[in-house]
Protein backbone atom coordinates (compact mmCIF):
# COMPACT_ATOMS: atom_id res chain seq x y z
CA UNK A 1 0.00 0.00 0.00
CA UNK A 2 1.36 3.40 -1.03
CA UNK A 3 2.11 5.77 1.83
CA UNK A 4 0.07 8.96 1.96
CA UNK A 5 1.59 12.43 1.67
CA UNK A 6 1.06 12.89 5.41
CA UNK A 7 2.90 9.68 6.26
CA UNK A 8 5.75 10.60 3.92
CA UNK A 9 5.98 14.10 5.37
CA UNK A 10 6.13 12.78 8.92
CA UNK A 11 8.78 10.22 7.98
CA UNK A 12 10.73 13.06 6.40
CA UNK A 13 10.41 15.20 9.52
CA UNK A 14 11.42 12.34 11.81
CA UNK A 15 14.50 11.68 9.69
CA UNK A 16 15.56 15.33 9.76
CA UNK A 17 15.12 15.55 13.54
CA UNK A 18 17.26 12.43 13.96
CA UNK A 19 19.86 13.89 11.60
CA UNK A 20 20.05 17.07 13.67
CA UNK A 21 20.23 15.05 16.88
CA UNK A 22 23.25 13.05 15.77
CA UNK A 23 25.99 15.69 16.34
CA UNK A 24 24.24 16.84 19.52
CA UNK A 25 24.84 13.36 20.99
CA UNK A 26 28.57 13.97 21.19
CA UNK A 27 29.90 14.97 24.63
CA UNK A 28 31.70 17.99 23.16
CA UNK A 29 28.39 19.36 21.83
CA UNK A 30 28.09 21.38 25.05
CA UNK A 31 31.20 23.40 24.23
CA UNK A 32 30.25 27.01 23.38
CA UNK A 33 31.50 26.71 19.82
CA UNK A 34 29.31 23.65 19.26
CA UNK A 35 26.12 24.75 21.00
CA UNK A 36 24.43 25.55 17.73
CA UNK A 37 24.20 21.83 16.97
CA UNK A 38 21.99 21.18 20.00
CA UNK A 39 20.10 24.44 19.44
CA UNK A 40 19.11 23.34 15.94
CA UNK A 41 17.91 19.95 17.11
CA UNK A 42 16.03 21.39 20.09
CA UNK A 43 14.31 24.12 18.07
CA UNK A 44 13.20 21.85 15.21
CA UNK A 45 11.96 19.17 17.62
CA UNK A 46 10.00 21.74 19.65
CA UNK A 47 8.45 23.22 16.52
CA UNK A 48 7.42 19.81 15.24
CA UNK A 49 5.78 18.83 18.53
CA UNK A 50 3.79 22.06 18.78
CA UNK A 51 2.67 21.93 15.13
CA UNK A 52 1.57 18.30 15.43
CA UNK A 53 -0.45 19.12 18.53
CA UNK A 54 -2.19 21.99 16.74
CA UNK A 55 -2.81 20.26 13.39
CA UNK A 56 -2.87 16.49 13.90
CA UNK A 57 -4.37 15.96 17.33
CA UNK A 58 -7.80 17.41 16.45
CA UNK A 59 -8.06 14.65 13.83
CA UNK A 60 -6.71 12.03 16.22
CA UNK A 61 -9.37 13.03 18.74
CA UNK A 62 -12.08 11.98 16.27
CA UNK A 63 -10.66 8.48 15.79
CA UNK A 64 -11.94 5.47 17.73
CA UNK A 65 -10.22 5.63 21.14
CA UNK A 66 -9.10 9.11 20.10
CA UNK A 67 -9.21 10.53 23.62
CA UNK A 68 -6.84 7.86 24.91
CA UNK A 69 -4.58 8.30 21.88
CA UNK A 70 -4.32 12.05 22.46
CA UNK A 71 -3.58 11.47 26.14
CA UNK A 72 -0.72 9.12 25.27
CA UNK A 73 0.65 11.54 22.70
CA UNK A 74 0.57 14.54 25.03
CA UNK A 75 2.12 12.51 27.83
CA UNK A 76 5.04 11.59 25.60
CA UNK A 77 5.33 15.16 24.28
CA UNK A 78 5.47 16.68 27.77
CA UNK A 79 8.14 14.24 28.91
CA UNK A 80 10.15 14.86 25.75
CA UNK A 81 9.80 18.62 26.21
CA UNK A 82 11.01 18.37 29.80
CA UNK A 83 14.02 16.41 28.59
CA UNK A 84 14.74 19.01 25.91
CA UNK A 85 14.70 21.75 28.53
CA UNK A 86 17.13 19.76 30.66
CA UNK A 87 19.36 19.27 27.62
CA UNK A 88 19.44 23.01 26.98
CA UNK A 89 20.00 23.71 30.68
CA UNK A 90 23.06 21.46 30.75
CA UNK A 91 24.33 23.03 27.57
CA UNK A 92 24.12 26.56 28.98
CA UNK A 93 25.49 25.65 32.42
CA UNK A 94 22.34 25.42 34.56
CA UNK A 95 23.62 24.07 37.89
CA UNK A 96 20.40 22.11 38.46
CA UNK A 97 21.23 19.73 35.61
CA UNK A 98 25.02 19.53 35.54
CA UNK A 99 25.09 16.36 37.65
CA UNK A 100 23.10 14.48 34.98
CA UNK A 101 25.14 12.23 32.74
CA UNK A 102 25.17 13.25 29.08
CA UNK A 103 24.75 9.70 27.79
CA UNK A 104 21.93 8.90 30.25
CA UNK A 105 20.01 12.00 29.17
CA UNK A 106 20.38 11.17 25.49
CA UNK A 107 19.33 7.58 26.08
CA UNK A 108 16.12 8.93 27.61
CA UNK A 109 15.57 11.40 24.76
CA UNK A 110 16.16 8.74 22.12
CA UNK A 111 13.62 6.44 23.77
CA UNK A 112 11.03 9.21 23.83
CA UNK A 113 11.73 10.10 20.20
CA UNK A 114 11.21 6.48 19.23
CA UNK A 115 7.86 6.39 21.02
CA UNK A 116 6.89 9.69 19.41
CA UNK A 117 7.74 8.44 15.92
CA UNK A 118 5.79 5.23 16.36
CA UNK A 119 2.71 7.07 17.61
CA UNK A 120 2.75 9.54 14.74
CA UNK A 121 3.20 6.75 12.20
CA UNK A 122 0.21 4.87 13.63
CA UNK A 123 -1.98 7.93 14.10
CA UNK A 124 -1.27 9.35 10.63
CA UNK A 125 -2.13 6.04 8.98
CA UNK A 126 -5.47 5.91 10.80
CA UNK A 127 -6.21 9.55 10.00
CA UNK A 128 -5.56 8.94 6.31
CA UNK A 129 -7.95 6.01 6.29
CA UNK A 130 -10.72 8.45 7.27
CA UNK A 131 -9.91 11.27 4.81
CA UNK A 132 -9.99 11.80 1.07
CA UNK A 133 -6.59 12.22 -0.57
CA UNK A 134 -7.08 15.94 -1.21
CA UNK A 135 -7.92 16.46 2.45
CA UNK A 136 -4.79 14.54 3.41
CA UNK A 137 -2.70 16.82 1.20
CA UNK A 138 -4.26 19.89 2.81
CA UNK A 139 -3.58 18.49 6.27
CA UNK A 140 0.04 17.84 5.30
CA UNK A 141 0.45 21.41 4.07
CA UNK A 142 -1.12 22.75 7.25
CA UNK A 143 1.36 20.76 9.35
CA UNK A 144 4.40 22.00 7.43
CA UNK A 145 3.20 25.59 7.60
CA UNK A 146 2.43 25.34 11.31
CA UNK A 147 6.00 24.22 11.99
CA UNK A 148 7.34 27.47 10.57
CA UNK A 149 5.51 29.59 13.14
CA UNK A 150 5.67 27.22 16.12
CA UNK A 151 7.62 27.94 19.33
CA UNK A 152 11.36 27.28 19.17
CA UNK A 153 11.50 26.12 22.80
CA UNK A 154 9.73 23.45 24.80
CA UNK A 155 7.00 24.50 27.25
CA UNK A 156 5.84 21.33 29.00
CA UNK A 157 3.74 23.12 31.61
CA UNK A 158 1.64 25.04 29.06
CA UNK A 159 -1.61 23.83 27.47
CA UNK A 160 -0.95 21.40 24.63
CA UNK A 161 -4.32 20.85 22.98
CA UNK A 162 -7.46 22.71 21.95
CA UNK A 163 -7.84 26.43 21.60
CA UNK A 164 -5.82 27.04 24.76
CA UNK A 165 -2.94 25.06 23.30
CA UNK A 166 -3.00 26.92 19.99
CA UNK A 167 -3.07 30.29 21.73
CA UNK A 168 -0.24 29.26 24.04
CA UNK A 169 1.88 28.21 21.07
CA UNK A 170 1.35 31.57 19.35
CA UNK A 171 2.27 33.50 22.49
CA UNK A 172 5.31 31.35 23.19
CA UNK A 173 6.60 31.82 19.64
CA UNK A 174 6.80 35.58 20.24
CA UNK A 175 8.42 35.11 23.65
CA UNK A 176 10.85 32.51 22.28
CA UNK A 177 11.97 34.85 19.52
CA UNK A 178 12.78 37.51 22.12
CA UNK A 179 14.70 35.11 24.37
CA UNK A 180 16.56 33.54 21.45
CA UNK A 181 17.72 36.97 20.37
CA UNK A 182 18.71 37.96 23.91
CA UNK A 183 20.75 34.78 24.40
CA UNK A 184 22.29 34.85 20.95
CA UNK A 185 20.87 31.35 20.51
CA UNK A 186 21.22 30.01 16.99
CA UNK A 187 17.86 28.69 15.84
CA UNK A 188 16.14 28.12 12.50
CA UNK A 189 14.11 31.22 11.67
CA UNK A 190 12.96 30.37 8.14
CA UNK A 191 13.15 27.84 5.34
CA UNK A 192 15.83 28.75 2.86
CA UNK A 193 13.67 26.91 0.33
CA UNK A 194 10.16 25.94 1.18
CA UNK A 195 9.64 22.15 1.35
CA UNK A 196 6.25 22.28 -0.36
CA UNK A 197 7.60 24.21 -3.34
CA UNK A 198 11.17 23.11 -3.90
CA UNK A 199 11.87 19.72 -2.39
CA UNK A 200 11.08 16.17 -3.37
CA UNK A 201 8.35 16.32 -0.75
CA UNK A 202 6.59 18.95 -2.86
CA UNK A 203 6.44 16.52 -5.76
CA UNK A 204 4.93 13.86 -3.52
CA UNK A 205 2.32 16.39 -2.39
CA UNK A 206 1.34 17.52 -5.87
CA UNK A 207 2.25 14.53 -8.02
CA UNK A 208 4.54 16.57 -10.27
CA UNK A 209 7.60 15.06 -11.96
CA UNK A 210 11.00 15.51 -10.32
CA UNK A 211 13.89 16.94 -12.30
CA UNK A 212 17.10 14.98 -12.39
CA UNK A 213 19.15 15.52 -9.24
CA UNK A 214 16.22 16.35 -6.97
CA UNK A 215 16.78 14.83 -3.53
CA UNK A 216 14.49 14.41 -0.57
CA UNK A 217 16.51 16.75 1.60
CA UNK A 218 16.66 19.61 -0.90
CA UNK A 219 14.49 22.43 0.34
CA UNK A 220 14.32 21.15 3.90
CA UNK A 221 14.78 23.43 6.84
CA UNK A 222 18.33 24.36 6.04
CA UNK A 223 20.90 24.80 8.76
CA UNK A 224 20.76 28.46 9.80
CA UNK A 225 23.77 30.69 10.05
CA UNK A 226 22.20 33.56 11.99
CA UNK A 227 20.52 33.82 15.35
CA UNK A 228 16.85 34.71 15.55
CA UNK A 229 16.22 38.40 15.08
CA UNK A 230 13.48 38.39 17.71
Amino acid sequence: MTASTLEMALSYEHAKIRELAEPAHHPDASHPENRHQTDWFYAIAAQHLAAAEDVLLPHVQRLPDGTQMVTRYVGNAKELERSLRILKGRQYGDSRFLDLQHDDLWQHIDRLLGEHERMEATYSRQICEQLESLDVNTLTEDLLEAEEVAPTRAHPASPHTGMAGRLAHRMWRMADNAWDSAEGRVVPIKYHAHPKRDSALSHYLYGTPMHEGTALDKGDRAHPTDASAG
